[in-house]
């Protein structure tokens, strides 16, 4: 299956007062598309995903103090590590990232979903464009071109299986405006006959 065929969209999630995990639990499940009916847990059909206010990202207890971020080049006494609360002041967008990736499985598939992540530190982010496109310009092009078949389809079919609100196409509809009007004129007619006749009855009299 190709990626061309999976229906992408962009989505929003806001960290802002919200614990750590649940955060990164939800922007998971959205890069891997758990959220929809056709999901496959082998292909990249998941969605693309904004995470914004990664600054306002909280832990529950004393996690803040205690949670420690480890990091070694593999040369020894390299060891390097961080507490949360000293991580959030220099990039608290580290956070988040190192939390889902944690969640994201540890493949290449893992690797590709990853980069469908964007994180931003503030309310403010660059994809404006690509939330306003809705389904993308890929899944409008899927619908016109379903659009056509249908009326590809219509078009085939004979015109006396096409009915709508029970009249057939092929038969002429009839305006209820004009058969009044018809009805008026052939009623005048008939009163100007009827006059003709009593003036010519006249005359015979005289």
């Amino acid at each position: 299956m190709s990626a061309k065929q999976f229906d992408r969209r962009w989505q929003v999630v806001d960290a802002g007062g919200r614990p750590l995990g649940r955060v990164a639990s939800e922007a998971a499940r959205l890069l891997l598309g758990k959220h929809k009916p056709d999901y496959e847990p082998h292909l990249p059909m998941g969605d693309y995903v904004i995470v914004i206010n990664a600054a306002a990202v909280v832990l529950t207890g004393n996690k803040a103090q205690q949670k420690v971020y480890y990091r070694h080049s593999g040369y020894p006494g390299n060891l390097r590590q961080r507490t949360f609360e000293e991580q959030m002041e220099r990039d608290p967008r580290k956070v988040l990232e190192r939390a889902i990736r944690g969640m994201l499985p540890h493949t290449r598939l893992g690797r590709e979903l990853f980069r469908h992540l964007r994180v931003y530190s503030g309310a403010d982010h660059p994809h404006e464009a690509q939330l306003r496109a809705g389904t993308g310009a890929r899944a409008r092009r899927r619908a016109a071109a379903e659009a056509r078949a249908a009326e590809a389809a219509l078009a085939e079919r004979p015109p006396e299986e096409i009915v709508e609100d029970g009249v057939a196409e092929d038969e002429p509809t009839v305006d209820e405006a004009t058969v009044d009007e018809a009805a008026a004129d052939e009623t005048d007619d008939t009163a100007a006959d009827a006059e003709e006749a009593t003036d010519d009855a006249d005359e015979n009299d005289e």
